[in-house]
């Protein structure tokens, strides 16, 4: 175990950064973002954030938090967007499409749905697919939100501009349907179709919000792959927040490490990660009445 007063940087790094400074970094982030860092994760959090200090003109990590914490800033996003881990691909967890695709034909059109942690916009724009193949007389109408709580990565995603080579999960078929060929400076680029993109509303949310803007009656919810990141408690919250925007009966998407079984009073398992909302009455600030009797003692 490291001590309090041990540094954790070597006479080859930039910044003097001590296991104090990575202390609070850890409670910065989990206060903002409700992201619990691993102790493990000091190498990541220095590299990400002494680009940070580098971009900033601060010349140690106490000097960047003590300016963090003195004033508000938009160095509070880019200290979220440099924490946040944004690993996706077109159609991860592959699993999960047909059961969205089956779904969708089942309900009545047009359908509403939310991509809880856009990234770069893979995960929104695969939704948006399915939503075209399968909802074909109502998916001029439908809607699909896509939040993300890192700034940078929602420019990405709302250009719809990828490289043309290495997204495993993008069949040919699709590649050719939904994506236009870059031409001129934009050779070795695919860009999503205008018709795709007009179905998605990109925004940035932070999911420890007290309130959502995104609607109150959505058919399916996309959380995935974002929860692993949050302690217990604040899993629940977030859960019990989800559940008040989605329809009885809508589904919850989630990643394929995630497990909500101890949510049973508002969610039950569909499928492998797909959980359907049950019919317990969730209040507006998000906590389920069977939660709330048992938190009383009724």
């Amino acid at each position: 175990m490291i001590s309090s007063h041990t540094e954790i940087s070597s006479e080859s790094k930039e910044y003097t950064f001590s296991n104090a400074d990575f202390e609070r970094v850890r409670a910065l982030i989990r206060k903002t973002a409700g992201i619990s860092l691993n102790a493990t994760k000091q190498n990541m959090v220095y590299s990400r954030l002494s680009r940070r200090l580098r971009t900033t003109g601060h010349t140690s990590f106490q000097s960047y938090l003590d300016d963090l914490e003195g004033r508000h800033s938009d160095e509070w996003q880019e200290f979220t967007n440099a924490l946040t881990t944004n690993l996706t691909s077109f159609f991860r967890e592959e699993h999960h499409f047909p059961i969205l695709a089956n779904f969708i034909r089942t309900r009545v059109q047009p359908v509403k749905i939310w991509c809880a942690a856009a990234s770069t916009g893979e995960e929104p724009y695969s939704i948006a697919m399915v939503m075209s193949e399968c909802a074909a007389a109502g998916a001029a109408s439908s809607k699909l939100i896509a939040t993300d709580i890192d700034t940078n990565v929602l420019e990405t995603a709302s250009s719809g501009v990828y490289s043309a080579e290495g997204h495993k999960g993008l069949s040919d078929e699709r590649r050719n349907r939904f994506f236009l060929k870059g031409t001129g400076a934009n050779v070795g680029k695919i860009r999503v179709r205008p018709e795709i993109r007009k179905l998605i509303e990109f925004a940035p949310l932070n999911l420890l919000a007290d309130v959502y803007a995104v609607p109150m009656d959505l058919d399916v919810v996309f959380c995935r792959n974002v929860l692993i990141y949050f302690d217990k408690p604040t899993q629940q919250l977030v859960l019990n927040r989800l559940a008040t925007h989605l329809k009885v009966g809508g589904l919850l998407f989630a990643g394929h490490s995630e497990n909500f079984s101890d949510c049973r009073d508002i969610f039950r398992l569909r499928g492998k990660t797909v959980y359907e909302r049950v019919d317990h009455r969730v209040d507006a600030a998000g906590v389920s009445s069977a939660r709330l009797r048992k938190s009383v003692g009724t």
